[in-house]
C-alpha cells in the first residue's frame, strides 16, 4: 500500500484508499490473481473504521477490478478473458462452419462454454425491440432469453425478440436452434442478413441482472442493443447485458 489520506480533500476517505488500490493495480504492484489488502491490513494502514475499508473495497469490486472468494479475500482481475471482435463475429462463414458468434468467441479465448436456457416462448415485445422491428410496443413475438456462461462463470445474459413470421415452424422455437444458431435458421427462411446495428451503454445494473452475472451490488453492466437486418426488414432484436470485466470490444471502422 502507498499514499496518505487527505483529511482536507473533497474526496471521500473511502475513495482515496480506492484510489491508491487502484493506483496500485494499474502500475502493477499488485498483479492478475494477486490478493489485495483485507480490510483489517487496510483499517491498520489508513487509521479508518472498517465500514470505511470496506467501501473501499467495493468501489474496485463495482468497477470490474477485483472480485472476492469467500474465506480468502479479494482478488485481482485478469485482463478481459474474451476479445469480442464486433466486425468478424457474425461472419457467414462461421455460420456455415455449424458455428454460432457466441462458440467462435469461447474457441478463439480457449475456454469451455454452455448456453443455459432461461426462457423460451411468446411473449410481448419491449418498446425498444418493437420500434426497431416495426412492430407496435407490447406485440407478440417469439422471445429467446438465455444465459451465456464460461467456466462457470456468467459473462452475458441475452434476450432475443423474433418477428412470429420469421419464427414460427422453426427450430428457432426450440432450445437447441441447430449449428450456426438462430440466425442461420432466420437465413434458411429466405431472410438473408445483411448487416448488424449494435447499441453500446454502460448503466448500473438491476438486482435481477447483477444475480445473474455474479456480480456485486452497485455494480455497472455494459449493454448492447443488436438489431438484424436483412434486405427489406429488421428480423431480429437482441437486448444484451454484460459483465464489462469479462470483455474487450474490438471494432474494425472503414475509414471512408
Amino acid at each position: 500500500m502507498s499514499g496518505t489520506i487527505d483529511p482536507t480533500s473533497d474526496r471521500a476517505v473511502y475513495q482515496q484508499i480506492a484510489d491508491h488500490l487502484r493506483d496500485g493495480i494499474r502500475q502493477g504492484r499488485y498483479g492478475a490473481g494477486d490478493r489485495l489488502p483485507s480490510e483489517s491490513e487496510l483499517v491498520s494502514a489508513y487509521t479508518v473504521s472498517r465500514v470505511t475499508a470496506r467501501r473501499a473495497l467495493a468501489v474496485l469490486a463495482s468497477e470490474g477490478l477485483t472480485y472476492s472468494e469467500h474465506g480468502r479475500g479479494v482478488f485481482v482481475r485478469g485482463r478481459p478473458p474474451v476479445r469480442r471482435l464486433a466486425s468478424d463475429r457474425f461472419a457467414r462463414r462461421h455460420r456455415r462452419q455449424g458455428k454460432s458468434a457466441f462458440d467462435v468467441e469461447m474457441e478463439t479465448a480457449g475456454l469451455k462454454h454452455e448456453v443455459e436456457p432461461l426462457k423460451l416462448g411468446l411473449g410481448p415485445a419491449p418498446a425498444d425491440a418493437a420500434e426497431r422491428l416495426g412492430l407496435h410496443a407490447g406485440q407478440e413475438v417469439f422471445v429467446r432469453h438465455r444465459r451465456y456462461v464460461a467456466e462457470g462463470y456468467p459473462l452475458e445474459v441475452a434476450t432475443s425478440y423474433i418477428p412470429l413470421d420469421v419464427a414460427s415452424g422453426t427450430q428457432i422455437e426450440e432450445w437447441n436452434p441447430g449449428p450456426g444458431g438462430i440466425y442461420a435458421r432466420i437465413e434458411e427462411q429466405g431472410h438473408k442478413l445483411q448487416r448488424f446495428t449494435e447499441e453500446v451503454s454502460v448503466r448500473p445494473g438491476t438486482n435481477s441482472e447483477l444475480n445473474a452475472l455474479s456480480l456485486p451490488t452497485g455494480a455497472s453492466i455494459l449493454r448492447i442493443l443488436r438489431t438484424a437486418h436483412a434486405k427489406d426488414r429488421a428480423v431480429e432484436v437482441c437486448d444484451t447485458i454484460m459483465n464489462p470485466s469479462a470483455f474487450e470490444l474490438y471494432y474494425e471502422l472503414p475509414a471512408r
